[in-house]
This record gives C-alpha cells, sequence and structure tokens, in this order.
C-alpha cells in the first residue's frame, strides 16, 4: 500500500449535520478516518476540512483544494466517513465518483456506506447517492418552514445585523444601537442629503479613513462571507445600500431575497410588495422625513459635478415651458454673477424651448428672500399658515374630515343592513311568502345599492386616507420650518429639506428692465410662492457693493 501520493482524508460539516449531534462532527469524522487509514496501510495522509457548509454545493474551500491536489497528480485516494460527506448532490457527487477520480486514477473509499471503487461491489453507490440528495432536499424544506415562521412573527431573519446595529446581549432577535457605525450611518444620509451621490460619499469616508462595514465586523470578532483586504476603502454600492435600507427607520424587514433552490444558493431579490414589513421593532437612527428625502433624491439622481462644492440648486431648477431640469453652468473662470442655469432641452435643441437663462446670484437672493419670508409666516401665525395650506391642496381641515368620517360609518352600516335584508329575503322566497319575480325584482334593488355603497366607501376612505396624510405631511413640514431662525445663506440640506422643486420662466422685458418669474413649490405640497426678479438690478447692486467694499 506504499505510495508517494496523498491519502486525502475528507471531512465536512453543515449546519443541518448539527441536528444528529455528536457522530458527524469533525473531531469525530477525523477521529474515524485516521484510524481506518492506520488500520488498512494508507500512508501520507491530509486533512480537507469544510466546516459549516452544505453538501448541496461544491463551492467549498477545503474540497476544491482537495480537487486541485487531484487534478495535479498529487492524490492517490479519497476517503470520506459516508458518500453524504462528499455531496449531497446525486449528479455532481455521481460524476466526481464515476467520471473525475478515475481520470486521475484516484481511489474513492467511502467506510459506512461499503463503497471502494478498487472493487466491484459498489451497485448500490448510486441509490445512496439519490437518498442523500433527498435528504438534503427534505431538510431544506423543513428550514424554510421554520424560516417562514420566524419571519411572520416579527423577528429579523438576517444571521447578522445591518451596519449600525447589533445584536441585544438579553435577546440576540431583538437589535440595538451600535453607536461608532451607527454614526457613520446618519453621516451617510447627511451628505446625501446635503446633495453628495454615492460615489463622493464613499471617497469622503475612504479619505477620512473610516472602516467599511465588512472591516468593522471583522475588528469586532464576527464572522463574514467577504474577507476584506482594504478596510478603509469604500464602495459606492455600499453607500447605496445602505441608503435603502429600512431597518434604519427601526423596521424589520423579511423575505427581501430568496434562493431558486435547495441546491442553487444564488440570493434573488424579491419585489417589495412581497416583504414583510414590522414597524418600530427597534430603536431607529434615521428619521422618517430624512429617509423619505434620500429616496426622492435617489430618484432624481444626476451627473457627478467636476467641482468639490455641490451647488445647492444642482437637480433641483425646472423650466417652466419643457419642464425638464436646467442644468447648472460654471466654471473656475466665471465671476459670482456669471454662473448661471440654463434649460437642458435647449441645450440638445435650440428649436425646442428657449434657454430660460438665469444667474444662479440672482436665483440665491430670491430663493432666501422668499425662504425667511415663509420662516416669518410660520413664527407669527403657525395656524393660519397650516389652515391655509390644507385649503390650497384642496382639502379642508377637521370639519370637512369629521363629516367623511360619518358618512363611512353610515355607508358601511347600511351595506351590513343589506346584507341581512338579502338573507331574509331569500327565506322568503324559499318559504313561498314572496314570489320569484318580486325576490328578483327586489333583490336587484339590493345589489344596485350595494354596489352604489361600496364605490362610496372606497371615496370616503381615499379622502380620509389623504386628508390625514395631508394633515401630518404639512406638520412634518412645519417642524422642518421650525429648526431655522433665520437663513442667511443657501445650502443643498436646506433646499432638499424645504424645497420640492424651483420653476423658472421665459424672461420678459419691461420698461427695458429683464424681469423672470420664479415659483418656489415647498415640500408635500404645502404652499407655493411666486417671486418676479430683475436681473439687471441685482447686478447693479453687486457691482456697487463691491466698489463700496474695495
Amino acid at each position: 500500500m506504499t505510495t508517494d501520493k496523498i491519502t486525502a482524508l475528507y471531512c465536512r460539516l453543515s449546519k443541518d449535520d448539527l441536528l444528529d449531534g455528536e457522530s458527524n462532527s469533525i473531531t469525530n469524522q477525523k477521529t474515524i478516518l485516521k484510524k481506518y487509514a492506520d488500520d488498512n496501510g494508507f500512508r501520507n495522509t491530509a486533512f480537507y476540512v469544510d466546516d459549516g457548509i452544505s453538501g448541496t454545493t461544491f463551492e467549498r474551500e477545503g474540497f476544491k483544494s482537495m480537487i486541485a491536489d487531484v487534478e495535479n497528480g498529487k492524490v492517490g485516494t479519497v476517503i470520506t466517513k459516508d458518500l453524504s460527506r462528499l455531496g449531497r448532490d446525486y449528479l455532481k457527487t455521481g460524476e466526481y465518483i464515476e467520471v473525475t477520480f478515475p481520470e486521475y486514477d484516484v481511489r474513492y473509499i467511502a467506510i459506512n456506506d461499503n463503497v471502494d471503487t478498487l472493487k466491484s461491489e459498489n451497485e448500490l453507490m448510486a441509490f445512496k447517492n439519490i437518498f442523500n440528495d433527498w435528504y438534503a432536499r427534505d431538510t431544506s424544506k423543513k428550514i424554510k418552514a421554520v424560516l417562514k415562521a420566524k419571519g411572520q412573527s416579527g423577528k429579523p431573519l438576517a444571521t447578522h445585523p445591518v451596519y449600525g446595529y447589533k445584536k441585544s446581549e438579553t435577546d440576540k432577535t431583538h437589535w440595538v444601537i451600535d453607536d461608532e457605525p451607527a454614526e457613520v450611518v446618519k453621516r451617510i444620509f447627511k451628505l446625501c442629503i446635503e446633495g453628495y451621490g454615492p460615489s463622493k460619499i464613499a471617497r469622503i469616508l475612504s479619505e477620512d479613513g473610516i472602516m467599511n462595514p465588512t472591516a468593522y465586523a471583522l475588528s469586532q470578532g464576527r464572522n463574514t462571507p467577504h474577507k476584506n483586504t482594504r478596510p478603509y476603502f469604500w464602495s459606492p454600492y455600499t453607500v447605496s445600500d445602505i441608503l435603502e435600507h429600512m431597518e434604519y427607520l427601526g423596521h424589520t424587514v423579511n423575505f427581501k431575497t430568496r434562493t431558486k433552490s435547495y441546491k442553487n444558493k444564488k440570493h434573488l431579490h424579491n419585489p417589495k410588495e412581497e416583504w414583510a414589513i414590522f414597524e418600530n421593532t427597534h430603536e431607529p437612527i434615521i428619521t422618517q422625513e430624512d429617509f423619505d428625502l434620500v429616496q426622492k433624491l435617489r430618484q432624481n439622481k444626476h451627473r457627478q459635478q467636476r467641482s468639490q462644492e455641490v451647488n445647492p440648486f444642482s437637480g433641483m431648477v425646472f423650466c417652466a415651458d419643457c419642464g425638464k431640469k436646467m442644468y447648472l453652468c460654471r466654471s473656475r473662470s466665471y465671476a459670482d454673477n456669471q454662473e448661471h442655469l440654463t434649460c437642458s432641452t435647449y441645450g440638445i435643441d435650440r428649436t425646442a424651448c428657449t434657454a430660460h437663462y438665469i444667474r444662479t446670484a440672482v436665483l440665491n437672493e430670491i430663493v432666501l428672500n422668499e425662504l425667511n419670508s415663509l420662516l416669518t409666516t410660520v413664527k407669527d401665525s403657525e395656524d393660519d399658515f397650516v389652515q391655509n395650506a390644507m385649503e390650497r391642496s384642496e382639502i379642508k381641515q377637521s370639519s370637512d374630515i369629521a363629516m367623511a368620517k360619518k358618512a363611512l360609518v353610515q355607508a358601511e352600516n347600511r351595506i351590513e343592513e343589506l346584507d341581512r335584508l338579502f338573507t331574509k329575503l331569500y327565506e322568503d322566497n324559499v318559504s313561498g311568502r314572496i314570489t320569484d319575480s318580486r325576490f328578483d325584482k327586489l333583490s336587484q334593488t339590493y345589489e344596485n345599492e350595494q354596489e352604489k355603497l361600496s364605490e362610496t366607501v372606497k371615496e370616503l376612505s381615499a379622502k380620509i386616507e389623504t386628508a390625514e396624510q395631508k394633515t401630518a405631511d404639512v406638520t412634518a413640514f412645519v417642524k422642518i420650518v421650525k429648526k431655522y431662525e433665520c437663513i442667511t445663506e443657501l445650502t443643498p440640506e436646506i433646499m432638499h429639506e424645504l424645497i420640492e422643486k424651483v420653476v423658472v420662466h421665459t424672461p420678459e422685458k419691461v420698461d427695458k428692465h429683464r424681469t423672470q418669474q420664479v415659483d418656489i413649490y415647498y415640500r408635500f405640497g404645502t404652499a407655493i410662492s411666486t417671486a418676479v426678479a430683475d436681473s439687471r438690478d441685482y447686478i447693479k447692486r453687486t457691482r456697487t457693493g463691491r466698489k463700496k467694499a474695495a
């Protein structure tokens, strides 16, 4: 039995195999394999081990290392405790035993299954491989059922909490805030609100020497599938992923992904309507207002600017005629009053629209004035502002909502009453107290009334839901506005927090003066303010101010 080639002793243990107790442990497998090799004269033994890896996949480091040695002619014999240790996919397992190993003159032995390819008594091997495959399939079904029940109960299915959280010391199914990464998450959302995209945010974090999520998990002693070799490099994809996690609102989100089968472990994304979302299960890191704002900003992605400074108007100014965005035109050679915005449609086809040219300095003054006017209005008369905002959205205050709720209850009660009347009508018809023709006429009348009432219920429910949402939106907007005393400088964060969009109209000449209408739409549809700018006067004021300063 003497040979220079390796006798490969292969051990594998999956999480499912732990259910069988100590018999399948790596330690037990090693003991059995080493004893068998020694008793039967196999020398030059080497262990190849995969701990915690399913037999339905062959993407295992220990197994791949062994196969590489097989293909390089280093291995003479492969020994496993049983066939299932080699694998539970009967097709792939059979291929390795009957094709790959013979091709490289490798003998295969499965001790407990009495399989030895050097001998001819292996007729039952194929059936045993199929049984092992069925076992894996049955186990997969049971695990899926357990996970489904756990996921539907509101407990998180993720093995590890998302970046920014950690498992509670007292309850492993509960997440608590992990202070250090939570501050990074807050910073990422803040940078996004300030107008930075994922690529720029990733660059900032990398330059500041902040550990990425994988490196941080490894530093905390957690096992991760990826062993990051660049601990301070942030990928834009990582940033984008963080910006989309609803978990930062304090919600548990289950069933976001699925696998095709128990043999294919590749994760596929489920549509959002298939997610199970359980609200307020742990402490939030990000407010609902900031999260919603970030999602809106992510929908309106704009090209990355060469300038390191983010302009507050970038991606927020639109042409009044064609409705398209206005592009920011800036250059290091431009003076302060030369930087401007122009219609993107006009930039492509000058016959399709007009330039709608406006200087950012002019727009900056207009928006600043209007925002400070808004702050004064809210400060002096918050109730009037809320009332006006509700009326502008064609939804009156609480009296109309109360009337709608009352009408909804009446409609629902009448629908229930009609159900009872129809039941009694049917009983009267069966008993012969009313004729069939009378039954048909009355039942049709009841059904028509029910259909109309059902439509009424839908309309009233929608009206109430919209009204209540609108009230919540206006209240949220007022809360944001009250954060500011006086705005002296426009920033991307202020623009995104308070303003939905800015619409610029075509310039007009009035008495040789160039005037231009600008509409400012505030967030949540709370209000619209319109200003008419005289850009020539503004430029004159700017130049005069510079001369005085000089």
